[in-house]
């Protein structure tokens, strides 16, 4: 098999056991989403205290089903902070591909104007004698 399928997803939420305080899930969670761990660590405690039925099972399956991070996740640094900025600004990534589309999509515009047109019947009529 290829490379490609042996590697991990690195845009995939994960546990991280490196930075956890207790299984790692509000650390694996502020990671993808691009948040602050302490903050997103504070929420998680103020909102157990109001909604404890439905956080506990909910750290506690989440605990058991994600999988940890792995050491090897990244290839080099550069990688890294494009996976960052994808998982914190999806819609800049969006945009900015949906921009090249529209980009490719004008210059195929004008070759299809080209070839169509009757500037390019001369140009391979004279082409074609000139061999």
């Amino acid at each position: 098999m290829s490379d490609l399928y042996e590697r991990k997803n690195p845009h995939r939420l994960y546990r991280d056991k490196d930075n956890a305080i207790l299984a790692g899930v509000c650390a694996g969670v502020a990671d993808y989403f691009g948040l602050n761990r302490k903050g997103l660590r504070l929420v998680a405690a103020v909102s157990t205290f109001f909604f404890l039925p439905f956080m506990v099972p909910a750290y506690i399956v989440l605990a058991i089903i994600l999988p940890a991070k792995p050491q090897d996740l990244y290839q080099d640094e550069s990688q890294e902070k494009f996976w960052r900025g994808m998982s914190m600004a999806p819609t800049d990534v969006f945009s900015n591909l949906n921009h090249r589309f529209r980009e490719l999509e004008l210059r195929l515009q004008k070759m299809e104007a080209y070839v169509t047109s009757r500037e390019f019947s001369i140009d391979s009529e004279l082409g074609k004698k000139s061999r």
